[in-house]
C-alpha cells in the first residue's frame, strides 16, 4: 500500500518523486499509457528495474485451459488472458560502458509527471554512475488519440560532468519474462513464450517483428523507426532476430551536449489478415508518424485532451485531493474507451494483466454512463462490441437451455471465461446492464442508427432470454429465481430486486424500440404477442419486502437470514471474506460483499420513495464491507441522495482515490477502471444528483461541508449542459448548440433552459429521515480529513 504522499496534490498532473523500489509496481499502473487500442504500463524506459513489464493490444489474447475439480454440464472449457505483447517502450542506455540503472551508482533526482491535460508521461533523472560520471536523462511518452496504432518517446541524454561515451539502445522485444500470473501449471505454459515468430525485417533505422499466439492464432505485428539530433556525429547501426529488434546510436558528448532520439512504435494485429498485410499495415503507420513528427504528435494529443475536458471536467472546490483525483480517474476511463473501436473495455483498460485482460458488467454499469456523459462516441464502440458477439450470446444461451442471448459474465472475445459458475453464469443481471447501457446511450444521444442497428438487437435478445428465465407465479408475480445480483456473497437467490428491477426495464424498453422501429424488430422476427408478453411482466415484476418491517430486500427472504458475526471477524486479517471463511458459510449470512439494492437504488430509483431508500440504506451499512472496489462509490451516491452527506464524501474518497492510494493493494495489476469512473458517478450522480430515469434528465445538487463548490459538464443529446453548485444555489447553462432548449427537472420541479439564459435555483434544505447508519466493525469508511490536501 502507498501509505507516503507519493504523489503530490496537484490540479493538473501525477506527480512522483524520488524512486521507490518497493512500490515500483503500483506506480506503472497509475503512469500506465493507453488510447483503447494500446497500453503500455508505466515501465522505466530502460526496463529495468521493474514490477510488472506489460505492453497490451485491446482483445489480443491466448486461450488456455479452465481448471475445474468436477466437470458439469455447461462449464466453459477454455479461457482467455490477455497477452503481454511485444514491448516497444525499452530504451536502454550505456555511460562509459555502465548501464544506466536506477540499483546502482547514485539518484540525484528523479521525478517522472503524468499531465492530464495533454496526456503525456515526462520522466527527469540525474545519475551518477558507480564510476562518478554525472547524466541527465529526459524522456516524454505517448500513446496517441489520433494515430491509434501509434506509441512515441522522445529520449534525451545530457553529459553533467565530465565529457562521456554514451550509447542508446531502442529495442523490440517479444516474450519478454513476466512474472508467474496463475499457480496452475496449465496456465502457466499457455503464457510462457506464447508469442511465436512468423517473420522479422530491418532497413536503416527501422525494424518490424510479426508473431502469432500459439493456440488462439492471434497475429500482430509491431514496427519501430527513429529520428536522432545530436551535438555531435552519432553512429547508428540495426540489428534483428526473430524475437529482437534493436537500434543502436552511439556518441561522445562534451559536458552539456546532447543526444536526442524520437523513437516512433506502431502495433496492428488482426485474426484473419495475413503476415503481408499486418506487416504493411504498420509499415504505414509508422511512415504516417514519422511523417507528422514528434512536435505535431503533441500538438494532436493536446487538441483532443481539450476539447474531451471541454466537455468532461469537473471542478471541485473545497478538496483538493479529490479534484485531482476525479481528473486522474476520467483521464483513465477515456484511456480504456476512446480508441477501442468496437473492442471490449476491459475491468483494468489496458493497465495491467489483472483479472487475465477480461471485461464484466462494470463496463456497462459503472463506466458507460460516463463515458455516455463525456464521450458518446466511444461508449457506442463499447456496445457495438457487445452486439458483435451476439452469435456467441445467443449460442450460450442455447447451451443453458434458454432462449434469446446469455451475454458472458467475464470474456476478452465473447466467450463465456467464468470458471466458477455461482459468481459467473449465475448473474444473469449483466444481461440487463448491457440492455440498459444500450436503451440509455439512446435517450443520451438521440442516434437513431445506433437505436436501429445495435441497442434493437441487444435489448430484443435479452429480453427474450428474461422471458424464458422467469415465470409468472402462483401469486400473479413475475419471478426470475436462482440468480446471482451484483452481491457476490449471496449467490443463487430468488427476485434479486437488482436484477429483477432492471430485468424489468430491459423488456419495458424492448417493447418500446420494437414498437418504435416495426420493420426492423420484424426482421428480428419479434411479435405483437411477444411485446405484450414482455410488458406484462415487466407490469408484474416481484420486488421483494420484508414483511415485518417493510424494508426493500435485496433477495426474497434476504432479511431473515443470520447476520454474519462481524464481531468475531479478524478486522486487519479477517477480510476479504472470501479468502478467510467458505463461500457455503458465506451465502447463508447476511453479509453484503458489494452495494446491490443500494445499486438498484441509484439506477432504478424512480421504483423507491424517499423512506424506502433511507431506511434500507441505513439497514443495509450495517452489513456491507465493501470487498469490492464497485461498492464505495454507489454508498457515496445514495448516501448523498438521502442526505448522509458527510459519509457520502468519505465513500467518494475511498472510490476516487482507490488507486492513488492503492486502497485494495492490489493496484500493481492495473488501475480499478471502474471505481475510478466512481468518482465521476459520486460527484455528478451524489452531490449534482444527477439521474436519467424513464429519459428525463434531473438533478437534486447538495453539497457536503467539505466542498464549497462543485461544477460540471454533461453532453445530452445536441447540448453541452453546465451545472454549477454552490451551497445555497446551482446554476444550469447550455454552452453547445443555437436555439437548444432543454426541459429539466431541479430537486423534482420542472423549468427549461436555453442557450440564450441561464436558470439558477435554490438548493432546498435536507433532513434526513434516519441517524448517520453505522457500519460492520472495523469497515467503516475512513472519515474525510479536517483540511483535505
Amino acid at each position: 500500500m502507498i501509505t507516503d504522499e507519493r504523489y503530490p496534490v496537484e490540479p493538473w498532473v501525477i506527480r512522483e518523486l524520488g524512486f521507490e523500489l518497493a512500490t515500483l509496481a503500483q506506480s506503472e499502473s497509475i503512469f500506465a499509457l493507453s488510447n483503447g487500442h494500446i497500453g503500455v504500463r508505466g515501465n522505466l524506459d530502460e526496463g529495468d528495474p521493474n514490477g510488472l513489464p506489460g505492453s497490451y493490444l485491446n482483445s489480443f489474447y491466448e486461450t488456455r485451459p479452465l481448471p475445474y475439480a468436477e466437470a458439469g454440464y455447461g462449464y466453459p472449457e477454455s479461457g482467455q488472458t490477455v497477452v503481454n505483447v511485444t514491448n516497444g517502450k525499452l530504451i536502454r542506455l550505456l555511460v562509459d560502458d555502465e548501464p544506466f540503472d536506477l540499483r546502482y551508482g547514485t539518484i540525484e533526482h528523479h521525478e517522472r509527471i503524468l499531465d492530464l491535460r495533454k496526456g503525456l508521461l515526462h520522466r527527469v533523472v540525474e545519475w551518477t554512475s558507480p564510476a562518478g560520471q554525472v547524466i541527465r536523462v529526459r524522456s516524454t511518452r505517448l500513446v496517441s488519440f489520433t494515430q491509434r496504432a501509434i506509441m512515441a518517446v522522445r529520449y534525451e541524454v545530457e553529459a553533467i560532468g565530465d565529457a562521456a561515451r554514451v550509447v542508446v539502445q531502442s529495442e523490440l522485444v517479444a516474450n519478454e519474462e513476466v512474472p508467474r500470473q496463475s499457480g496452475d501449471p496449465r496456465v502457466a505454459a499457455a503464457l510462457t513464450s506464447p508469442l511465436v515468430a512468423e517473420q522479422h525485417s530491418a532497413s536503416g533505422s527501422r525494424s518490424s517483428l510479426i508473431h502469432h499466439t500459439r493456440t488462439s492464432a492471434l497475429r500482430m505485428a509491431a514496427a519501430m523507426d527513429h529520428v536522432v539530433a545530436a551535438d555531435t556525429d552519432p553512429d547508428l547501426h540495426t540489428y534483428v532476430e526473430k524475437a529482437f529488434a534493436r537500434t543502436t546510436v552511439g556518441t561522445r558528448l562534451q559536458p552539456g551536449q546532447r543526444l536526442t532520439l524520437t523513437k516512433f512504435v506502431s502495433y496492428g494485429w488482426s485474426s484473419q489478415r495475413s503476415v503481408a498485410a499486418l506487416r504493411d499495415q504498420v509499415d504505414a503507420a509508422l511512415s504516417a508518424a514519422v511523417h507528422t513528427g514528434w512536435d505535431e504528435l503533441l500538438v494532436e494529443q493536446s487538441e483532443y485532451l481539450q476539447e474531451f475536458w471541454d466537455g468532461a471536467d469537473v471542478q471541485v472546490e473545497g478538496d483538493e485531493s479529490i479534484q485531482q483525483a476525479v481528473r486522474f480517474g476520467l483521464f483513465h476511463v477515456l484511456q480504456a474507451g476512446a480508441r477501442a473501436e468496437q473492442r471490449a473495455i476491459p475491468a483494468k483498460g489496458l493497465t495491467g494483466p489483472g483479472y487475465d485482460g477480461h471485461a464484466f458488467w462494470d463496463t456497462e454499469t459503472y463506466v458507460l454512463p460516463v463515458l455516455a456523459a463525456t464521450a458518446p462516441r466511444a461508449a457506442m464502440d463499447a456496445l457495438r462490441w457487445r452486439h458483435s458477439t451476439m452469435d456467441l450470446a445467443l449460442e450460450r444461451a442455447r447451451t443453458l437451455n434458454l432462449q434469446g442471448a446469455a451475454f458472458p459474465w467475464r470474456t476478452i472475445r465473447g466467450q463465456e471465461c467464468s470458471a466458477y459458475w455461482p459468481a459467473g453464469t449465475a448473474a444473469f443481471h449483466i444481461n440487463a446492464d448491457i440492455a440498459l447501457a444500450a436503451d440509455r446511450l439512446v435517450r443520451w444521444t438521440g442516434d437513431d442508427a445506433f437505436a436501429r442497428e445495435c441497442a434493437l438487437p441487444l435489448l430484443v435478445e435479452t429480453a427474450r432470454l428474461w422471458r424464458a428465465l422467469g415465470h409468472i407465479g402462483a401469486d400473479g408475480a413475475f419471478h426470475i429465481d436462482g440468480v446471482t445480483g451484483p452481491d457476490e456473497y449471496s449467490a443463487i437467490a430468488d427476485d434479486n430486486t437488482y436484477t429483477n428491477l432492471t430485468a424489468a426495464r430491459n423488456l419495458r424498453y424492448a417493447a418500446d424500440l420494437a414498437q418504435r422501429w416495426p420493420d426492423e424488430a420484424a426482421a428480428l422476427t419479434v411479435s405483437a404477442e411477444e411485446i405484450a408478453s414482455w410488458r406484462q411482466a415487466a407490469e408484474v415484476v416481484a420486488i421483494p419486502v420484508d414483511a415485518r418491517t417493510g424494508l426493500p430486500e435485496q433477495d426474497r427472504g434476504y432479511n431473515a437470514h443470520e447476520r454474519w458475526d462481524f464481531e468475531a471477524t479478524d478486522r486487519d486479517g479477517g477480510y476479504p471474506l472470501l479468502l478467510h471463511a467458505p463461500y457455503f458459510d458465506i451465502y447463508r449470512k447476511q453479509v453484503v460483499k458489494q452495494a446491490d439494492l443500494i445499486l438498484a437504488m441509484h439506477w432504478c430509483g424512480d421504483s423507491f420513495t424517499a423512506e424506502d431508500k433511507a431506511r434500507a440504506f441505513a439497514y443495509y451499512e450495517q452489513i456491507t464491507v465493501r470487498d469490492s472496489s464497485l461498492s464505495a462509490c454507489t454508498q457515496a451516491v445514495i448516501a448523498a441522495e438521502v442526505g448522509q452527506l458527510e459519509l457520502a464524501h468519505e465513500y467518494l474518497r475511498e472510490a476516487a482515490l482507490m488507486d492513488l492510494h492503492d486502497l485494495e493493494h492490489n493496484t500493481r495489476d492495473g488501475v480499478h477502471v471502474a471505481s475510478l469512473a466512481g468518482s465521476w458517478l459520486g460527484l455528478v450522480c451524489g452531490y449534482g444528483g444527477m439521474r436519467d430515469h424513464a429519459g428525463q434528465l434531473s438533478f437534486a445538487p447538495r453539497l457536503p461541508p467539505a466542498l464549497t463548490g462543485l461544477s460540471f459538464t454533461v453532453r445530452w443529446q445536441a447540448a453541452k449542459v453546465r451545472v454549477t453548485i454552490g451551497p445555497d444555489a446551482a446554476r444550469y447553462v447550455v454552452e453547445d448548440g443555437v436555439d437548444v432548449t432543454l426541459h429539466l427537472h431541479h430537486h423534482g420541479q420542472p423549468f427549461t433552459v436555453t442557450s440564450q439564459d441561464p436558470v439558477e435555483l435554490a438548493v432546498p434544505p435536507i433532513h434526513p429521515l434516519t441517524d448517520r447508519p453505522t457500519q460492520p466493525a472495523g469497515r467503516a469508511p475512513t472519515p474525510t480529513p479536517t483540511s483535505p490536501s
